[in-house]
């Protein structure tokens, strides 16, 4: 099997003791392609060169996560945008709305994300979002384009009036991470309830763990404990959730 990590943060510092281990486990168990969103100007040397020393298995995108928006937000942009001028990426990410930790900067969230939407438009690319505690924002301002970009719902965590609001805006798919195998989250009536035509598997590593590994630091084989969890919620094969969760990532996805 070949299953895709569609959201994972493998060049984070958690991993800098046992990254080439914790890659070659993953690869061995059949987790083979690792899509790696950006978060600021200070992890992009990290990503690019996790990406240089796995080719065929990590890609990177590039964006400004909405955390690291604040004063500079404009500063970061610039960054963001000089990257895209100089070479091709996986997709424009990881980008969105964070309300959970700071409303401070809520303005400039809102024009990095509608800024970095567009550039998904201008140069044809997928877009990698992020949402905490701030769907009605996000969900708005999606909703002000007539024409969405394709894109994933990272770390999709809400109900399924939500995720049926989403997969009505366009070429949209949700990222299931570990959160699926959590006791009482409701995101297994939302897996339940979606055509596997809008999903893809997702770390978010070092984050999210699953159960039963919940609480510790996420790894990169995990990912077959999510694709294991909508196996048995589908009622359907593993092979089968590698097949659609592929399928969809490839939608999303530059590679080239």
């Amino acid at each position: 099997m070949n299953f895709t990590d569609t959201h994972t943060h493998l060049y984070a510092e958690e991993f800098d003791s046992d990254r080439p281990q914790v890659i070659k486990k993953a690869i061995q168990n059949g987790v083979t392609r690792f899509y790696l969103p950006n978060v600021d100007s200070g992890s992009i040397s990290r990503m690019l060169e996790l990406e240089a020393a796995y080719p065929e298995q990590c890609f990177a995108m590039m964006g400004l996560h909405p955390c690291s928006v604040n004063e500079k937000a404009e500063e970061e942009l610039a960054i963001v945008k000089q990257w895209l001028d100089k070479r091709r990426f996986a997709a424009i990410g990881e980008i969105g709305m964070d309300l959970y930790w700071d409303k401070t900067f809520l303005e400039q969230q809102q024009h990095a994300f509608r800024t970095q939407i567009q550039w998904a438009i201008d140069y044809n690319y997928g877009l990698s979002v992020h949402c905490r505690q701030a769907f009605a924002e996000t969900y708005a301002i999606l909703k002000e384009f007539s024409s969405l970009p394709r894109l994933i719902f990272h770390c999709f965590s809400g109900s399924v009036i939500e995720a049926e609001q989403l997969l009505s805006l366009g070429p949209v798919k949700l990222g299931i991470g570990g959160v699926v195998t959590f006791k009482n989250a409701g995101l297994d009536k939302v897996v339940e309830a979606i055509d596997l035509e809008h999903l893809v598997l997702e770390t978010d590593a070092p984050y999210l763990a699953p159960v039963p590994f919940r609480g510790k630091r996420n790894d990169a084989v995990y990912l077959l404990e999510v694709a294991k969890k909508i196996a048995a919620i589908k009622q359907i094969s593993l092979q089968e959730v590698e097949q659609f969760t592929n399928k969809n990532a490839n939608f999303i996805f530059t590679t080239t």
